[in-house]
């Protein structure tokens, strides 16, 4: 199949797409300053299943008719949001938006792996197995191999956020058996709503319902969540997949981690160890073989000369 060409224009909603999904890491962890983790997912998903909502009522794209595809969507919404928002959240009560970050990233390494093991069409290849271990690698250095054996709160947070990423992967292995004959704009609205049936009442059980004494960050922190970084976000992700398609769409994912990497460090000041740099670079290596179009140019330039 062609790769399609990243025009300038693609090449734009990538950047900000990346920008956004960068800062809102930094949202999050100022959020939590002031309300508990569940609360903030659940005003996240709340406050995004309206804005799509919007969106859907007013573009009017066809919405599915059956009953199976609905329940289909709801459930997809609690494992492919619900659970990971709230992995990645509570992760960051204890792990710098960086580093989180940077774990977000294995998103794709598990994607190949889980892939591999469901689609027959999806094998593991010589290079995708460099590219998988690069990854994995990464993932273990940016953590420190001592976090791994620890279970203090850190290292909990750490594999929460990894398992976040295991639940994207298997969201989306599962999205492409189910989710072919809906709009992709439709299938995120309906994600959404299933995610915000599941917490919301979560966190009014638990947290009750939240004040409305907050400073102006937090409140600034969960509108951008919510409207910015989940609801545009979506629209704006669908937008450039069906410009340049999912394989330049995946670039994406290499540039989140640096800006929230920056973000934090202005906005949090935070710093990371060096180990989480390190990791990075596996990682970020581990996805450029991953994505294999470095070699296949290299490889043309060779046949040229």
């Amino acid at each position: 199949m062609t790769q399609q060409t990243m025009t300038p224009r693609a090449l734009a909603l990538l950047v900000l797409l990346a920008s956004i999904w960068g800062a809102s890491f930094a949202a999050t962890s100022v959020a939590l300053t002031e309300l508990p983790f569940r609360s903030v997912v659940a005003i996240r998903i709340g406050g995004a299943a309206i804005v799509l909502w919007a969106y859907v009522l007013l573009a009017r794209p066809p919405l599915p008719r059956r009953a199976r595809d609905w329940a289909v969507l709801l459930f997809l919404g609690v494992i492919g949001n619900a659970i990971p928002f709230s992995l990645i959240t509570w992760g960051q009560t204890t792990v710098p938006s960086g580093l989180a970050s940077i774990l977000n990233a294995s998103t794709a390494v598990f994607g190949v792996l889980v892939a591999a093991a469901v689609f027959r069409d999806e094998r593991l290849t010589a290079r995708k197995l460099i590219g998988v271990a690069l990854g994995l690698a990464g993932v273990i250095v940016a953590m420190g191999i001592g976090q791994l054996t620890a279970l203090d709160p850190t290292s909990l947070g750490q594999l929460a956020l990894v398992g976040a990423s295991l639940c994207y992967a298997f969201t989306g292995a599962l999205g492409r058996f189910v989710l072919r004959s809906v709009a992709p704009q439709v299938a995120a609205t309906g994600m959404m709503t299933g995610a915000a049936l599941v917490m919301v009442p979560w966190a009014l059980m638990t947290d009750g319902l939240p004040p409305l004494h907050h400073s102006g960050q937090v409140w600034l922190a969960l509108v951008y969540s919510a409207v910015i970084a989940t609801a545009v976000a979506y629209l704006i992700y669908y937008r450039l997949l069906g410009l340049v398609g999912a394989g330049n769409s995946s670039f994406v994912t290499l540039l989140v981690a640096p800006i929230a990497i920056v973000l934090g460090a202005v906005l949090l000041d935070e710093t990371l160890a060096l180990r989480a740099y390190a990791g990075f670079a596996l990682l970020a290596a581990g996805l450029t073989v991953l994505d294999g179009r470095l070699f296949h140019r290299l490889a043309q330039g060779r046949g040229a000369g």
